[in-house]
């Protein structure tokens, strides 16, 4: 048998044309695919398009979470502001009105308390219109007549003091004697304005004037009295009808006989 051995030309061509088939072969896979053929800018943009699909899936970004969160809370706030906002608008609105009507009401008492001469009590009233309308400018108008009005009851009350002080230093000044007098008649003092007359007729025997107050005021005095004493029975009337409910009777079980000469009163038990 004779053994044929390969040329070495042959292997060297056989080892070429493998290397080429390799080469080939490298070359075909590097190529780029169908979707980005032809078209660099194209494979980018795509690439990026991915990168960016791929980043964003399941991430917000920087700018993205912050307007979502703004966005989400101003939602929040309109949500609670909104409702109790109008609610607090009512809620004030209605006080006001309320405070307003309470103002008027005690102005308007104020004023027929005044018109009778009640001074202190009208300047008590005044005082609550003030209170309750405090920080109110929609109550200017009330406010501004109950200060005005306050300083005429200040100035009736501060006669009675500024008069009392002059006559502490001169006992016998008639005019203080009378403008404390007609002080204490407006005020319904009847009996210190009588007081202040007698005094004046001792200084002076001769003046008419004193002595017309005094007949003029002594039947509103007796008045007076009388509707105090009434007053007075009336309360201890309910006190004694609280009392005397517990045992079965009741004040009209006795009776209050008044004494012509004396004035005073007696009590009689009745069945």
């Amino acid at each position: 048998m004779v053994l044929i051995e390969p040329h070495p030309t042959d292997e060297h061509q056989n080892q070429q044309e493998e290397e080429k088939e390799t080469t080939k072969a490298t070359s075909v896979s590097s190529l780029p695919s169908e979707t980005t053929t032809g078209n660099p800018a194209t494979a980018a943009a795509s690439a990026n398009a991915t990168g960016g699909d791929a980043a964003s899936d399941g991430f917000e970004t920087a700018s993205e979470r912050d307007v979502s969160d703004s966005e989400e809370d101003d939602r929040a706030r309109d949500q609670q502001k909104g409702p109790d906002s109008y609610q607090d608008a009512l809620n004030d609105d209605e006080l006001k009105e309320k405070a307003l009507s309470q103002a008027n009401d005690a102005k308007m008492e104020g004023n027929k308390l005044f018109r009778n001469g009640q001074y202190e009590e009208a300047l008590l009233q005044y005082e609550i219109a003030l209170q309750v309308t405090a920080e109110m400018p929609s109550a200017s108008e009330i406010r501004s007549i109950c200060h005005s009005n306050c300083a005429v009851c200040f100035m009736k009350l501060e006669t009675i003091k500024e008069c009392s002080k002059a006559l502490e230093l001169n006992p016998s000044y008639i005019k203080a004697l009378v403008r404390r007098g007609e002080v204490h008649e407006k005020l319904e003092r009847f009996e210190e304005a009588i007081a202040d007359m007698k005094k004046i007729l001792e200084l002076d025997p001769a003046n008419d004037q004193a002595r017309r107050t005094i007949r003029r005021l002594e039947p509103l005095a007796a008045e007076k009295r009388e509707k105090m004493k009434e007053e007075m029975i009336g309360k201890l009337k309910e006190l004694g009808n609280s009392v005397l409910g517990r045992f079965g009777m009741s004040v009209d079980n006795f009776k209050a006989v008044k004494d012509p000469n004396t004035g005073s009163y007696s009590i009689s038990f009745q069945r």
